[in-house]
């Protein structure tokens, strides 16, 4: 069976957003606010502001303590929300306790919002309207359309409901004319779900939670899930696939180096498609 590449795909995605952005008589600009010392948090923004400057946009951070007041942090939004030269804003996640991360994604622009997580984008995702789709999402459905062409047709098992990545990714597989089924912690018989689908997209936060005997031959299965997993002194990152029970029997994303990379390199198209929308 195939290993699907996300980190091939996403850099020629990466390459031709450069060359789109390149042509422009501008140039975009993304915020990041990251509050807090999440050390994973830390390392995912400086990746996505290392791949937003490698496209010759202008990234602009703003690290703020965890202790930092939720009135302190929509204000800075809505700051950046004003600023003619923002064209994106991401807040990373998770924020620390107690902030409202609802409260803090609602108040961003949601013509800025390239990470496609405000209710308005959500809505227009689901009502079929043009607007900023999820980064995660969007790159799974990217690696899909890249490893079986067109989905019309195909069964889709969606694992996981999440508001991130479960429902986005069952609206965006509707719109791709697939069959839709949502699978969750309380679903019965999801073994025998997995065999019926060709297309399976874990993202349960489950580590090595779908095993290899639940994957019909052929099909294609997209692990969303990111888990670190000690054994010894030794820790590494698993999907929620058994991905070397998988790999024999399905067309499948490694982790790291499947969704992952599709992740940013979709941020930067969102990015480039919010700077256009914005200079009309």
């Amino acid at each position: 069976m195939e290993l699907i590449d996300g980190k091939a795909i996403a850099q020629t995605i990466q390459e031709q957003t450069k060359r789109d952005t390149a042509d422009l008589n501008f140039t975009p600009g993304l915020a990041v606010v990251l509050v807090g010392d999440n050390p994973a948090s830390k390392v995912y923004v400086a990746n996505k502001i290392r791949a937003t400057v490698a496209a010759g946009m202008r990234s602009l951070e703003h690290r703020l303590p965890a202790n930092t007041p939720q009135t302190a942090i929509l204000a800075l939004i809505q700051d950046l929300n004003a600023d003619p030269t923002i064209h994106g804003i991401l807040v990373q996640l998770p924020l620390p306790a107690p902030l409202d991360a609802d409260a803090i994604i609602a108040a961003i622009d949601p013509d800025k919002d390239v990470d496609g997580l405000t209710v308005t984008n959500a809505g227009r995702l689901a009502a079929g309207l043009p607007g900023l789709v999820p980064c995660t999402p969007m790159g799974a459905m990217l690696l899909l359309e890249h490893t079986l062409g067109s989905l019309a047709g195909l069964d889709a098992l969606v694992i996981g409901r999440s508001a991130l990545v479960g429902k986005p990714i069952a609206q965006l597989l509707l719109r791709a004319d697939c069959t839709v089924a949502i699978a969750h912690s309380r679903t019965q018989n999801l073994p025998e779900l997995c065999r019926r689908a060709q297309i399976i997209i874990a993202a349960i936060g489950r580590p090595e939670f779908v095993r290899g005997d639940w994957i019909a031959p052929g099909a294609t299965v997209i692990d969303v899930g990111i888990n670190r997993v000690t054994a010894g002194d030794k820790t590494r990152l698993v999907g929620d696939v058994a991905f070397a029970e998988c790999a024999h029997v399905a067309h499948i994303t490694p982790v790291p180096g499947g969704v992952g990379p599709m992740t940013i390199a979709c941020l930067l198209r969102n990015t480039l498609a919010a700077a256009r929308r914005q200079h009309g």
